[in-house]
């Protein structure tokens, strides 16, 4: 992880809303934006999902990511950068992460925020993947069986490769699996399968380091061990 530096080249903490707290990949975000020194907001349906020793560590916002005046409230004065954790399942409502997505740059703009750090999906592939014959069978499969919810990973990182004012980046995890931070693994446009691995929280370790790292602005590279 390459912390944010302030002009002396020390550690610089910074002001983070973020969205998705209570999922598995939220969950890692916030714990590690904490030990980083980081300030949290957190927008959440239900704030009692989230750990009572971590909620009270955080500002909590009450809400949902649909509705623009929470988003808006989330950004609170200050904000330096927004983490977007929020997954889709079979449940997930048809372009949930793009239209959450939409209500985020539109509140980012007002509020002057620019930094957007987020976690896509592996099976979108993207121009410069290194695609393997595995890859695009999950791809294939992934686009039958989530149908909806695989579009809306892609219209997501299409939106976001249309907004050249923001310092968007972000991640593309392929198959997550719980486990412990090795603070080791790959993150690029390497050869990847649809086995390729990561833990949910190596796979924050990649985000938060990504809010002082401008190495794969405007991209979104494979994160994979």
């Amino acid at each position: 992880m390459v912390p944010p530096r302030n002009q002396g080249g020390e550690p610089r903490t910074m002001k983070v809303t973020l969205f998705g707290a209570t999922g598995a990949v939220g969950g890692e975000c916030l714990k590690q934006c904490l030990e980083a020194g980081h300030a949290v907001t957190a927008l959440v349906r239900t704030p009692a999902k989230l750990p009572p020793e971590l909620r009270e560590r955080i500002d909590v916002v009450e809400g949902d990511g649909l509705d623009p005046a929470c988003v808006a409230e989330a950004l609170g004065e200050g904000t330096d950068a927004v983490l977007f954790a929020i997954g889709v399942d079979m449940k997930s409502g048809a372009d949930l992460c793009t239209k959450v997505t939409r209500n985020i740059l539109e509140a980012m703009r007002e509020k002057g925020v620019r930094r957007f750090v987020f976690c896509g999906g592996g099976s979108t592939i993207v121009a410069e993947d290194q695609v393997t014959l595995g890859a695009r069978i999950v791809e294939l499969l992934t686009r039958v069986f989530m149908g909806l919810r695989h579009r809306d990973k892609e219209h997501q990182l299409e939106l976001l490769e249309s907004s050249k004012d923001i310092d968007w980046l972000g991640v593309r995890p392929l198959q997550m699996r719980r486990g412990p931070a090795r603070g080791e693994y790959r993150i690029g446009f390497h050869p990847y399968s649809g086995l390729s691995k990561i833990s949910f929280a190596d796979c924050a370790h990649a985000m938060v380091g990504m809010l002082g790292d401008d190495t794969w602005l405007h991209k979104a590279p494979i994160v994979q061990y």
